[in-house]
């Protein structure tokens, strides 16, 4: 298969970044976007040739191979699903859905349709990240005893994800699930399973820190214990000014690796009068910034998705930490850390 014909389920953010990443794929074609709203605008700026108020309509058509889904995390469940029994591989966005009674149901229904199922956690193809891996694969950090890893920011403008039960949970799920899935794919590795989590966070509401009015918790930090003996910490808050914040931290027998995947840029700027755009979440732009080059490529999306289509393409499973399976044992870790906040202790079991 020399072109994959693919549908966008959405019109947002999130399908942006994918129209971008595929108009810059030779082996690509975007075929059609769905979605309740925005419709003309997305269509318009990718030049997309069809559009479809009610996605399910689009997944009728017998030339898409590949449907992107890029709405709010509870639709999730429901458009794998329409799209899996359609005949149609997927790529789904993070969290793979607010619960996992829903994400083994996604993988259960795509496996018996025999689809691919491919969890989008960009992050295990950012090339700063994929170049560490390489050093330590080389042995320059010596073996790896602990990690740090998180994404923050000062909060979404998405109702969605400010609603509790349609997000699955508050800033943890919606921003964690980022260094929980990089940590299950470069330590897991499908071989070495978490056996021990303790989380604690926010509670909601009038619980908050900040954000009194979102329904989940804008404070979260969780800490895993593999099975071989490394320990991870990863946060997810919405209490973090001044922009995106996605930082990883690798401390190593014999060295120690610090990433900083949002404000890494090569690029310094004094400005009087603000930038238009600096990095994404950032609300005041005056002054000295680091503007971002390239953000959805040095954020791993435009790789993310090209290896994806030759999944596709060229008939191959994708790895571990992109798989419906990786998704899943993200799920589970979320929900073990909500439980281990609950219950106010240490849980233990296997998560993988």
């Amino acid at each position: 298969m020399d072109k994959v014909r693919v549908g966008i389920v959405g019109s947002k953010f999130a399908a942006d970044f994918h129209c971008d990443s595929y108009s810059r794929n030779e082996h690509v074609e975007i075929a059609a976007v769905g979605a309740i709203d925005n419709l003309e605008a997305i269509s318009k700026k990718w030049n997309i040739p069809d559009t479809y108020p009610d996605y399910r309509d689009m997944l009728k058509r017998p030339d898409i191979q590949l449907i992107s889904v890029c709405v709010p995390n509870f639709l999730h469940h429901d458009v794998v699903i329409a799209a899996a029994e359609a005949g149609k591989h997927v790529i789904c966005e993070k969290p793979l859905a607010t619960s996992a009674k829903d994400a083994r149901e996604m993988i259960d229904v795509c496996k018996k349709n025999k689809v691919k199922l491919m969890y989008a956690e960009d992050w295990c193809f950012a090339p700063a990240l994929r170049r560490i891996e390489q050093i330590i694969d080389e042995g320059a950090i010596g073996k790896v005893l602990y990690v740090k890893a998180k994404e923050t920011h000062f909060g979404t403008h998405s109702p969605f994800a400010k609603d509790k039960k349609s997000c699955g949970g508050g800033s943890f799920i919606h921003l964690a699930i980022h260094p929980i899935g990089y940590l299950l794919h470069l330590l897991a590795k499908g071989n070495n399973p978490v056996v021990e989590v303790t989380g604690r966070m926010n509670e909601g509401g009038d619980k908050n820190f900040v954000h009194k009015g979102n329904g989940g918790e804008d404070f979260g930090v969780g800490i895993m214990r593999f099975k071989n003996g490394e320990f991870a910490l990863v946060e997810g808050n919405y209490i973090t000014v001044g922009g995106m914040d996605d930082k990883v931290e690798i401390y190593g027998t014999d060295g120690v690796l610090k990433i900083d995947l949002t404000f890494g840029s090569p690029v310094d700027c004094y400005s009087r009068k603000g930038v238009s755009y600096v990095i994404e979440k950032t609300d005041f732009t005056n002054g000295w910034t680091k503007p971002a080059v390239d953000e959805f490529y040095n954020l791993g999306y435009v790789p993310e998705l090209a290896y994806f289509v030759d999944c596709v393409r060229k008939d191959l499973e994708p790895f571990y930490g992109v798989s419906g399976q990786a998704g899943l044992a993200c799920i589970e870790l979320v929900e073990a850390f909500y439980e281990s906040n609950k219950a106010s202790k240490t849980l233990t079991g296997t998560w993988m």
